[in-house]
């Protein structure tokens, strides 16, 4: 299943994740993150080896340890779609993508009204829940979460997750 967190920026999102997924594994939910980056952005380190051969010109680098490893591809035509950054991951449960708003995805807004910005929930029908503090928000076929209960956000995912794979 993909689910996009929508919102603000300062909303919330990045800390709902880093509680969020702890309380999915607990409940046996296997995920993957897509966080779409509005600029050019690095993740390696200028000197080292792998820095070296993209800058060099290798159209695609991995780098790799016995924990992890990590595929760079550069490109110059177009930013790819969504679905085909999607291809390249490995089957889970669950993926959960920060950005591409526009994207026709089930969505869960983060809201804080301290945030100062309109619900995004008001105008995009692909959002199907809000987690927020503000216990006083109605949008008409959304579901209202409690912002700051992981585990609850944790078992509306799940559910959605059993529905999709009835269906």
């Amino acid at each position: 299943m993909i689910l996009g967190l929508a919102g603000w920026s300062g909303s919330g999102k990045t800390t709902l994740l880093k509680n969020l997924l702890p309380e999915l594994r607990k409940i046996n939910i296997s995920v993957s993150t897509l966080k779409h980056a509005h600029e050019g952005f690095e993740i390696d380190k200028p000197g080292k080896d792998s820095y070296i051969h993209r800058e060099s010109g290798a159209q695609e680098v991995l780098i790799s340890s016995n924990k992890r490893f990590a595929l760079m591809s550069e490109y110059a035509d177009k930013e790819l779609s969504l679905d085909k950054l999607i291809e390249k991951l490995t089957p889970v449960d669950l993926i959960i993508v920060e950005g591409w708003k526009k994207e026709k995805i089930k969505k869960i807004e983060v809201f804080r009204s301290e945030v100062n910005k309109p619900l995004l929930a008001e105008k995009d029908k692909n959002i199907i829940a809000i987690a927020t503090t503000d216990k006083n928000i109605k949008i008409k076929n959304t579901v209202l979460l409690d912002l700051n209960n992981y585990k609850n956000i944790a078992k509306f995912i799940k559910n959605l997750i059993e529905q999709e794979n009835i269906i």
